[in-house]
């Protein structure tokens, strides 16, 4: 339980994922008290927050987007400051194989957490995590990238159910008035982030090559062209929001676009491996049904209304990457 209630409380639903993890260590170091919500499984997947589990502060709740009984729960016990909605099925490309539950695992756990804040919580500020995504294939790119204004198009099951979500935030916000906002977040990465996802891949499999314990590398589309910033500065963005007065929505990225293979060049540069060409093989089964080519943000709302920049860009981020995985594998292997 919350042991000083003087000190602001957050709930982070998704705690173990990438973003829950950079976020509850950022609360953590502004002297929140957070909770962290997570979905109960056979499998110990709480590596990423190993260093702060025995914090006086941090404490673990378990729930599910499809229970809605257990998000009431939580937020009726807590009455938080902050609610973080990250939990979701991220993994675009596997949207397609499991539609239903990417769709119904976001659109209600949305749901299910503006109706518990509105009805036993509201003074709860809410944050949801929307996406890049949601632009999908439209070809009316503005010269500077996507913004606020711009037209979503979505491309995948799981972009299609949160532009859902998203509109959800907006209806709540105007209907109810509450305090919601939607961070619309291009893609960010960091040295935790799921070997599932392109960046990871790459970057892990990269090491294993330079260590000699992998070969080749497969991949899909190497053409698609993304806006990749580093997770750790994201999640400070997430965090000014709701420091606001007013709730909105803001595109947080770098402005910058790079392909796949601009991303693989870069990696086995840094790694002094040379042409990446001797060691990637193209496999059509990580296409995506319905492809997405070009993304971009245009940042400049969020740098105007609370001073969000990114400190780290592709390069520096690659190189963190790399290194981070070299060292692990090195340290598995002594």
């Amino acid at each position: 339980m919350v042991e000083n209630f003087s000190m602001k409380t957050v709930i982070i639903s998704g705690v173990n994922g990438q973003d829950g993890s950079y976020l509850a260590k950022l609360l953590l170091s502004k002297g929140y008290e957070v909770i962290g919500a997570k979905r109960r499984s056979s499998v110990i997947n709480s590596e990423r927050i190993d260093d702060i589990y025995d914090h006086k502060h941090f404490h673990t709740e378990y729930f599910d987007l499809s229970d809605a009984s257990s998000i009431q729960r939580i937020i009726a016990k807590y009455k938080p400051d902050e609610y973080y909605n990250l939990a979701a099925q991220s993994h675009v490309r596997v949207s397609f194989d499991v539609p239903e539950d990417t769709i119904s695992g976001i659109i209600n756990g949305t749901l299910y957490a503006l109706e518990a804040i509105k009805n036993t919580s509201p003074e709860t500020k809410f944050y949801q995590a929307s996406s890049s995504e949601q632009y999908g294939d439209n070809p009316d790119i503005p010269e500077k990238g996507f913004n606020e204004e711009s037209k979503f198009y979505p491309a995948s099951p799981y972009a299609i159910a949160k532009v859902a979500a998203h509109q959800l935030v907006r209806n709540y916000r105007v209907s109810y008035n509450l305090h919601a906002s939607c961070g619309i977040l291009f893609n960010h990465e960091s040295p935790v982030r799921s070997p599932t996802f392109v960046s990871r891949k790459i970057t892990q499999a990269c090491a294993k090559i330079k260590l000699g314990q992998q070969k080749k590398l497969v991949l899909g589309n190497l053409e698609a062209k993304r806006d990749w910033g580093y997770a750790g500065d994201y999640v400070e963005a997430m965090w000014l929001m709701l420091q606001q007065d007013k709730p909105d929505d803001y595109v947080i990225a770098t402005g910058e676009t790079y392909s796949v293979k601009d991303f693989l060049e870069k990696t086995f540069s840094y790694a002094g491996l040379g042409s990446y060409e001797e060691y990637v093989s193209f496999d059509k089964a990580y296409l995506r049904p319905q492809e997405v080519p070009f993304l971009k943000g245009d940042a400049r709302k969020a740098e105007r209304t609370f001073g969000w920049k990114p400190k780290i860009k592709l390069d520096d981020l690659v190189k963190k990457m790399y290194d981070e995985d070299y060292k692990a594998l090195q340290k598995e292997n002594k």
